[in-house]
């Protein structure tokens, strides 16, 4: 999360990858509360690229910093709504009730459909493939079936990007 002009939000040291010490900002922001990173240490590698319309390309998630085999944690509770492949990756879909979808890949799930996890429950670890660059994990967040930035739930609030002028 490369934020210039703007203090980072609690927790977070902006720069080329954002390093989060886990619940420091999610204890700070009432709106957060619930909510946890999916793996630990919290290291943003691919933010959020909100799409200029549904069909656009963009970046529907952020992309978490983790090693091949380390643990993978549910964000908040919910019920295990996909376990399994798809195409050629392994990823877990959380259904968190309140219209909160998340989905994790590449993870090698842990639990099984229709399971009920809280938040911090192990579901999993971390794998290969998929669309994440190796040793990462991509946490994407669907709101009312919409794409959203992950960090509104962890962090409560994103910092503004300031344009400064070039030459």
């Amino acid at each position: 999360m490369d934020v210039v002009g703007a203090a980072a939000p609690p927790g977070v040291v902006a720069g080329a990858a954002a390093v989060v010490a886990p619940g420091a900002a999610r204890d700070a922001d009432p709106v957060a509360a619930g909510w946890r990173w999916p793996v630990s240490p919290a290291v943003v590698v691919a933010p959020y690229r909100a799409p200029a319309h549904a069909y656009a390309a963009g970046h529907r998630g952020i992309d978490l910093q983790a090693e091949p085999g380390s643990p993978v944690v549910a964000p908040a509770d919910g019920m295990i709504a996909f376990a399994g492949t798809v195409v050629d990756r392994p990823l877990l879909t959380i259904d968190h009730g309140e219209g909160h979808v998340t989905t994790l890949e590449p993870v090698l799930p842990a639990v099984a459909i229709g399971a009920r996890v809280a938040a911090g429950d192990v579901v999993g670890t971390v794998a290969a493939g998929g669309h994440t660059a190796p040793g990462a994990v991509h946490f994407g967040v669907r709101e009312a079936g919409q794409y959203m930035n992950p960090l509104l739930l962890l962090l409560g609030t994103v910092p503004r990007a300031v344009l400064l002028p070039c030459c």
